[in-house]
């Protein structure tokens, strides 16, 4: 996968980049920045990295990121009309939170199912199974923030055995 990735004859998913960088021990926001993340450096509008985008043209946009160890994402989500993203329990400790700026979102978190309206936010544990869907008849967009601690950890400790 990674060498189809490399020459450009695969589109790995949102949860196979996670896994990647996870292994690496870098955290996401390190694997797909185009340059080094520098404490003070802006990233304008448009220079994210379009991760997920859906046949009807719902995207995910990584903003911005953290490096590892304590990695914190912001992602700008946006949802078409019947639009539905599903994800892996990402690793132990994650929690995301959600907050909607148009359109109606459902998040479903290990089968639980809460609806949310422009203005509504959400905070959950992100290392359960959960997805986003556009819960109405027009296109949905929200912010995530996504907090992943301790990437890389395991790898280290495991090095030192």
């Amino acid at each position: 996968m990674i060498v189809n990735v490399e020459q450009g004859e695969a589109n790995p998913s949102v949860s196979t980049l996670l896994r990647l960088s996870d292994a690496l021990g870098i955290g996401l926001p390190a694997l797909v920045a185009d340059v080094d993340v520098l404490p003070a450096v802006p990233i304008r509008r448009g220079a994210g990295a379009t991760l997920w985008r859906s046949p009807a043209g719902g995207t995910a946009v990584l903003l911005a990121g953290t490096a590892a160890p304590d990695v914190l994402e912001l992602w700008q989500w946006t949802l078409a009309v019947g639009d539905v993203h599903e994800s892996e329990a990402h690793m132990a400790g994650t929690r995301e939170i959600v907050h909607v700026t148009r359109g109606t979102v459902v998040i479903d978190v290990d089968g639980h199912r809460v609806g949310l309206g422009v203005g509504d936010a959400f905070a959950f544990d992100g290392d359960r199974p959960h997805g986003y869907s556009n819960g109405g008849d027009d296109n949905a967009a929200f912010a995530l923030a996504v907090f992943e601690p301790g990437v890389g950890a395991i790898q280290k400790e495991s090095t030192h055995v």
